[in-house]
């Protein structure tokens, strides 16, 4: 379990000051003045009000806007075509540019995947689409990628991520003989995909030995307020991505809404019933979306993943990212310690049984 501290603020700078100096501050700056050098908007949309701020997304060199769209919540429900399909195209009018979904949101029918492509198949030059493999094999990952590809309605993914590497196993059996990442590297060399990605949210170490062993592109993981409180990605991860100037990519930002003082807990049996059942929530969070928003944003993160169950959600976090000032440490480091009661249900996804 990750250390606490009684002074909170003073380990936040530390942790904070362990993100690789220069490119740390160098990307913060560019965030207080919404661009990076010789930053376009975030979209090419023409329709697009006011584009929201932009980062590099690592070594790819792609402007992408801080906030960008998941591809769960409303995007991953079956039959749900009539809510998931607009949501899509309004991020797009909006000024998202980057998309991300996954060949497992929405069960073995990838409704996920089937959303975005109805857009895509009209849309694909207006976004950075990342889709994601859960097989460790090579054959496995092929198939899945095949089937991406046709549901995306698009020849080709801008970032193919491994996804959700949680053990060390999972490490050894994604670089072994075999393996997936004989897939991605495959699909790489093909054009079938642009750029190599890995995700996780479980724990920091095997995604550490992850990008030792590969020079991937990006990183998706779990980032938000109560982060250091248990196995905390801040504290070594994230560093180690920024000296290695990945696109990093943060996600579980209000912890499936378990930090916001918005969210009603479910039922306690409808908890038990679901794989989050891990930790049962009796209570909400402490945050509102802004803090919660502008706590993952505050770090060297090129963009945040959301996804919505509707558009008014999605305009507010669009609304939120154009209105987006770095947080000072103090206030890092107080939402922070406001998290803490309610850290375990907002880390939810570190304490669900693996292997």
């Amino acid at each position: 379990m990750g250390k606490r501290t009684s002074d909170g603020e003073q380990a936040h700078r530390r942790a904070f000051l362990k993100l690789g100096g220069a490119a740390a501050a160098g990307l913060m700056g560019h965030a207080a003045s919404g661009q990076t050098a010789g930053a376009t908007p975030a979209t090419e949309n023409p329709t697009a009000a006011s584009p929201m701020p932009v980062r590099n997304l690592g070594r790819t060199g792609y402007k992408v806007g801080v906030f960008s769209l998941g591809g769960q919540a409303a995007l991953e429900r079956g039959h749900n075509e009539a809510v998931a399909v607009p949501i899509v195209e309004r991020a797009l009018d909006l000024g998202v540019n980057y998309i991300d979904t996954s060949s497992i949101y929405g069960g073995p029918e990838r409704w996920s995947e089937r959303y975005v492509g109805t857009v895509m198949k009209r849309r694909r030059a207006q976004a950075f689409l990342a889709s994601k493999t859960k097989e460790r094999t090579r054959d496995g990952s092929l198939r899945m990628i095949e089937e991406s590809l046709k549901l995306l309605q698009t020849d080709h993914l801008d970032l193919w991520q491994l996804h959700d590497i949680g053990l060390m196993e999972d490490v050894d059996a994604v670089f072994a003989k075999g393996g997936a990442m004989e897939a991605l590297r495959q699909a790489q060399e093909q054009k079938m995909v642009r750029y190599l990605g890995v995700t996780g949210h479980f724990r920091p170490e095997p995604l550490m030995e992850a990008i030792r062993r590969h020079p991937f592109d990006t990183i998706l993981m779990a980032l938000n307020a109560a982060d250091r409180h248990h196995y905390s990605f801040q504290e070594q991860l994230l560093g180690l991505a920024v000296e290695k100037q990945m696109g990093i990519i943060g996600m579980k930002v209000p912890g499936r809404s378990r930090l916001l003082a918005s969210w009603t807990p479910p039922p306690l049996e409808q908890q038990r019933h679901s794989w989050e059942g891990a930790v049962i929530a009796t209570t909400p969070g402490p945050l509102t979306m802004r803090e919660a928003l502008y706590y993952s944003l505050s770090h060297p993160v090129s963009t945040v993943i959301i996804g919505c169950d509707s558009i008014a959600q999605l305009e507010e976090n669009v609304q939120l990212a154009r209105e987006f000032t770095p947080l000072s440490e103090h206030q890092m480091a107080s939402l922070a310690e406001r998290a803490e009661p309610v850290s375990k249900q907002a880390l939810f996804f570190r304490f669900v049984s693996r292997g």
